[in-house]
């Protein structure tokens, strides 16, 4: 006798143990994502209008805004509507859907800040070849590359999802769809999945990193050789702010898809998450805004651009 049934819709169970706080936590989340969308959106258009950000490492950063305003717009919007609902549902559509960008976006933003790496490696260890080993064409081709393995990675894996029989209970005890938890509703044998997941984990998680680590060596043991203090410290200067978004993604990358399947209370869960997919789109601005003078400059220049219009020379 076949007990599954078709499963038509999800059940999110995130946030439910504060049911008296849910008005609180709608506007917690939309100043959250208000807060993103603008940030991201300043940042990418800092780049395109003024001619001193347009150089290599500003156009990842642009690449990098526009990755978070997706990142975050996959998650945020529907935990806001759900807020207000007694019934918080999401379509088995939709669940493969958020899966589907999720893992894109999580997928691309580890390899572009690879790219990044890269970029600063070379305009600190091959200063004299920079011209030529961060062209436009070698720029279009990483970040083009960048959203490839995202999406290719991303559509093996929604695919794989697609292939699974889910089952009762069909709860989900978190605030979004993703691999792990679509995985454990499943009445079909994941072991296929396993095995592909690990691998993305590998293939898109940890080779980054430590490409990104061994760049970051070379890049310190370049910055220590420089004879000034003043020069060591404008070289680390061009780094801090990409190293710090780094630190904090596969921080919290880290933590959320390494903690144990069972034994971790909803709470924490939630918080490791939110950490991870709504705080992390929105600190990525913040931190290259507060720790980068050019782009503090830009900044300045197109809020007065938007308030005096005509005081500014184009």
């Amino acid at each position: 006798m076949n007990n599954q049934t078709d499963v038509t819709e999800f059940i999110f169970l995130g946030f439910s143990n504060h049911p008296n706080l849910q008005g609180m936590f709608f506007l917690i989340f939309l100043v959250i994502y208000l807060t993103t969308l603008l940030g991201n959106i300043l940042i990418i258009a800092a780049t395109r209008v003024h001619p001193v950000l347009h150089t290599p490492m500003y156009y990842f950063l642009s690449n990098l805004s526009f990755l978070d305003i997706c990142y975050s717009s996959t998650t945020i919007p529907v935990m806001l509507v759900n807020f207000f609902q007694e019934k918080k549902t999401i379509s088995y559509e939709g669940c493969l859907s958020q899966i589907f960008f999720l893992v894109t976006c999580t997928g691309t933003e580890s390899v572009l800040l690879a790219a990044m790496a890269y970029d600063r490696y070379v305009a600190i260890c091959q200063p004299l070849q920079y011209p030529v080993f961060m062209s436009v064409k070698v720029c279009v081709c990483l970040v083009t590359g960048s959203w490839l393995c995202g999406l290719v990675n991303s559509m093996v894996h929604t695919v794989l999802a697609a292939t699974l029989t889910p089952c009762g209970p069909n709860r989900i005890s978190h605030f979004l769809c993703d691999i792990p938890l679509f995985l454990m509703l499943s009445c079909s044998d994941t072991s296929f999945n396993e095995a592909m997941l690990l691998v993305a984990r590998i293939a898109i998680g940890l080779s980054p990193w430590l490409f990104i680590t061994v760049s970051y060596i070379l890049i310190i043991l370049a910055i220590l050789r420089i004879p000034s203090a003043q020069g060591r410290s404008k070289a680390f200067s061009t780094c801090a702010s990409h190293l710090t978004v780094v630190v904090i993604f596969f921080g919290t990358a880290n933590v959320n898809y390494g903690k144990p399947n069972v034994g971790y209370n909803l709470d924490v869960d939630i918080l490791v998450s939110v950490l991870f997919c709504v705080m992390t789109p929105m600190f990525n601005p913040i931190i290259y805004s507060l720790r980068n003078k050019e782009v503090k400059g830009a900044l300045k220049k197109l809020a007065g651009g938007c308030v005096f219009p005509g005081h500014i020379k184009v």
